[in-house]
Formats: structure tokens, sequence, C-alpha cells
């Protein structure tokens, strides 16, 4: 068995187990869930005579690219669901391999449907993006996406302007600027794996490349599924 079915089988177990604690314990507060990151606005205001600030945090702005079908596609698509996202390019010979082979095994761990909520990974949505345009048309997108067995409903590889790509990675993601002693500054080469929620709030950052980081990011996943929800608890539980 290599490694990626190895990983896809261990989250496999991680994530339905996972499901049975947060639907056990979710009521109670036992449950820590992601942070979320980026404040864009603090608002102070007065309610019942006390002071309440309350956070407007920042939101991914949907900026449509290409997928690997040659169609126009933006976060506005993805509206309710959980977002994992990505950088590589196709012919990257260090890193990238490794992290389509993790978003992978998360793609196939995710297939497993919770008994609790009969549902399956239709709630969460991959796109990995290209940091080489030039190259990486759409039709080279589609065949790496079909050498690595995508999921082309539920995982996206997607290509556009160059700066476009670099200026939502950099202003939007908030991934970090290369070091430009060390690193070709041409790209944007991170190992991180970036988590938004249904309201496209950054929530966490991975690293891709390593197995528990990824139960991490398997076990946030399913808690802000739950939280997707959270309105409807009561009659969750009282199943």
């Amino acid at each position: 068995m290599n490694r990626n079915a190895v990983l896809a089988l261990c989250l496999g177990i991680v994530i339905p187990v996972l499901c049975y604690f947060v639907v056990k314990h979710y009521s109670d507060g036992a449950v820590v869930m992601p942070r979320r990151y980026y404040a864009d606005t603090v608002i102070t205001q007065v309610k019942n005579g006390k002071e309440v600030t309350d956070t407007v945090w920042h939101q991914v702005k949907a900026i449509p690219f290409t997928n690997q079908l040659g169609k126009e596609v933006s976060f506005d698509d993805l509206k309710g669901k959980v977002i994992v996202a990505d950088f590589f390019f196709t012919h990257c010979p260090g890193i990238c391999p490794k992290l389509t082979k993790s978003m992978k095994a998360l793609q196939d761990a995710l297939k497993i449907k919770d008994q609790f909520r009969t549902s399956d990974s239709t709630f969460v949505h991959f796109i990995s993006f290209t940091v080489d345009p030039e190259r990486d048309s759409a039709t080279v997108l589609k065949k790496y996406a079909d050498k690595y067995g995508a999921n082309h409903d539920l995982w996206w590889f997607l290509t556009g302007d160059r700066s476009k790509v670099y200026k939502f990675a950099l202003e939007e993601l908030k991934l970090g600027v290369p070091n430009p002693e060390t690193v070709d500054t041409n790209f944007i080469h991170t190992e991180d794996f970036v988590l938004l929620d249904k309201d496209r709030v950054v929530r966490g950052y991975y690293d891709g490349t390593d197995s528990v980081e990824l139960d991490r990011l398997a076990q946030d996943i399913v808690f802000i599924m739950m939280e997707k929800d959270k309105k409807k608890k009561r009659n969750l539980f009282r199943k």
C-alpha cells in the first residue's frame, strides 16, 4: 500500500471518529473551534447599556479564474461550502507532487459518509492554484488532475493571469512573501494548505507535507462542517 493510500485510510478513520465526538460534545462547549484570521474592522456599540464589540472578519474575494475544464469559476460558485486551497505548478519537481497526493488523500477520505449526518464530501471543495499560468493552461491542468485522480466536481485546478494569481495569494489568503535571498521569487512556493469556512474567512494554515498537520486539517474541516449547521444542532442532538 503506497503512502497516499495509507494517508487516505488514516484520514478516513479520523474523520468519522471526529464526527462522533463533535456530535457528542458540541453542545456543551467541549470542542475548541479553529480560530478566525484577519479582522477588517472592529465595531464597538452599546447594547442594553453595555459596550459590545463585534469583529468583521476578512472575507476572501470571489475573483474569477479558469478551471481545468476551461470554465470560468469563482468562490461565488461555492456558497455554503468549506474550502481547502493550495498552490503548485505541474512541472514542479519538489513538494508539489506531495501536496497533490495529500489533497487527493483528503478528497478520498471525505467520501466516507458520516452516520450522524448521512452526508458526503460535497460540503467541502478543494482548489489548487497554479503559480505558473503561462505553462499551466486548462488543458495541461486537466491532464495533471486526471493523473492524480481528481474529482472534477469537488476539486478545481485553477489558472489565470499571473499577477492576479499572486495578488490573490498574497492579499486575500495572506500567504507570506518568499525570502528573495533563498527562494525564486518568480514563484510563490508554499507547502501550506489554507482552510476557509463557508463565509470565506481564513480558519487555518496547515503543512500539506506533514501527516500530523493533515490530521489537524481533517479535524478542523469536521468542526467547521458542524458549525455550518449550528442553528440546527438541537434537532441533531435530539435524534
